[in-house]
């Protein structure tokens, strides 16, 4: 019997060990390819233009006329240049907002730049900035609002033809669109083609959202579509430019009251945290603007964001795994203001600086447990710079630790981790510790990882630190780690 119980015990062991020799199976909902390439974009730049810019409004009724839209010197290459050389991946524009003026020359409307006096009726906002995108080496994507202020349809059945109209024309007719954002504001009081009304729709079934977003799948695969709910990418809740510390990519929708969400019904502060083993991977995006308002300004000219204000949405955007879509409203020459880019001057030069130079590099690393002791899963693998290779421990492992140890002392006060989230989102806490006189301490005590966790902390001086993954949902596979002195 003994005899018996061993062999078991030895075949057990065996088949344990090939596993774990084996990489570890993915945990949970995982990032589908066109969620993982929208994630490795980190910034890019929301365009709010339209008649609201020469209106001085945020949101306009949909009465105004088409001729307001002058700007007097319209430069794509302005805009697309800004964005790309402060090193933003990407501009969605607002091809259609609430007031349901199109950017473009819509056949299915007259509220459009064909009306307008700019370029004699013959321009193409769309066009123009698309182009420039693509120029400049930065993705583009594009907003349709699905409330309409103008339209004599909306509220009825014929406006979702309408709006899908409208959706086709700009995913067919302007190249590769990585974004398909879709705002929650639905309904209200309007011009509505003259009734000058208020028109209330039902959330829930009007828009037919599961239909419409198969028109973006089929037209443009490689869309990420973003809204409450998704199905890509959810909103983060606020719009002041954060998430929270724990802040998970897998996400459970709900309504208000517990009920069934939808675009522009859910419980927003959901959004700033995710949820831990949620039903779908839909990571967070943090949008927000540079001025107090979402359009263009005057009065605004003296109230754009400093360089501290920036600091702090990147760290609690970037450093907390979500994306950050930042607002550079154009103004009415049709660029982007120089007050604007002067504070984007100064968060670039920043970024560039803090983090020009990766402490680790030349470091050793060594682990607490390495996954069948393979050098495939090695702890060096975290600072080998190859997105590809990863550090990981054996599937029973749930805590464990890297140690890092630098040729010399360094003064630092930033530390980037990224778990490899291909295979699901894993780690709960970790702490950040140094050696001091033979003794270990904590400088830092943080929750979810994800994408990036850019930990900052006081200013210290080491050559030795530890960081230790605690109580992990599945096996800890870290991509990489770099450690910076931040400015």
């Amino acid at each position: 019997m003994k005899c018996v119980l061993s062999l078991a015990l030895i075949i057990w062991g065996l088949a344990l060990a090939a596993q774990n020799n084996l990489p570890p199976k993915s945990y949970g909902v995982v990032p589908s390819e066109r969620q993982l390439k929208w994630q490795e974009m980190e910034r890019y730049c929301f365009l709010h233009f339209t008649v609201n810019t020469f209106t001085d409004l945020e949101w306009g009724l949909g009465g105004e006329k088409e001729s307001i839209f002058n700007p007097t010197n319209f430069n794509a290459d302005q805009i697309a240049s800004t964005i790309a050389k402060h090193g933003f991946k990407g501009a969605i524009l607002t091809c259609k907002h609430h007031d349901g003026f199109c950017l473009w020359p819509s056949k299915y409307t007259e509220h459009s730049v064909k009306n307008s006096i700019w370029k004699n009726g013959k321009g193409d906002v769309v066009k123009e900035i698309s182009a420039a995108c693509k120029m400049h080496g930065i993705k583009f994507g594009v907003y349709l609002s699905p409330w309409d202020r103008n339209s004599a349809l909306y509220g009825k059945p014929e406006y979702i033809t309408y709006y899908r109209n409208q959706l086709r024309e700009l995913l067919t007719n302007y190249g590769e669109i990585s974004e398909v954002w879709l705002d929650g504001a639905n309904g209200g009081n309007g011009y509505y083609g003259g009734a000058n009304e208020k028109r209330e729709i039902e959330r829930n079934s009007y828009y037919d959202w599961k239909n419409t977003w198969k028109i973006i799948r089929e037209l443009q695969p490689n869309a990420a579509i973003f809204s409450d709910i998704g199905p890509d990418i959810r909103w983060c809740g606020n719009e002041s430019g954060f998430v929270r510390d724990s802040c998970w990519a897998t996400y459970t929708a709900h309504g208000l009251n517990n009920d069934t969400p939808t675009i522009g019904y859910t419980m927003q502060h959901e959004g700033e945290t995710g949820t831990l083993n949620g039903e779908a991977w839909i990571p967070a995006e943090v949008d927000v603007s540079i001025r107090p308002g979402w359009f263009y300004h005057p009065k605004e000219d003296n109230q754009v964001r400093d360089l501290n204000s920036l600091k702090e949405i990147y760290f609690k955007s970037v450093g907390s795994g979500a994306c950050w879509n930042l607002n550079l409203p154009p103004d009415r020459t049709g660029q982007i203001n120089p007050n604007d880019v002067k504070a984007l001057d100064q968060l670039q030069e920043y970024l560039t600086k803090s983090f020009a130079k990766n402490l680790l590099l030349g470091a050793s690393v060594t682990a607490s447990e390495t996954r069948g002791k393979s050098g495939q899963f090695a702890a060096s693998r975290v600072l080998d710079n190859d997105k590809n290779s990863y550090w990981t421990v054996n599937d029973n492992t749930k805590s464990a630790s890297l140690t890092f140890q630098m040729k010399s002392p360094a003064e630092f006060n930033c530390m980037e981790i990224k778990e490899l989230i291909r295979l699901g989102q894993r780690i709960q806490s970790f702490k950040i510790e140094v050696e001091k006189s033979g003794k270990w301490e904590q400088v830092y005590k943080g929750s979810t990882i994800g994408h990036k966790k850019l930990a900052k902390f006081e200013n210290t001086n080491a050559s030795k630190l530890r960081i230790t993954f605690k109580n992990a949902l599945a096996c800890p596979i870290i991509e990489s780690v770099k450690l910076y002195k931040i400015l």
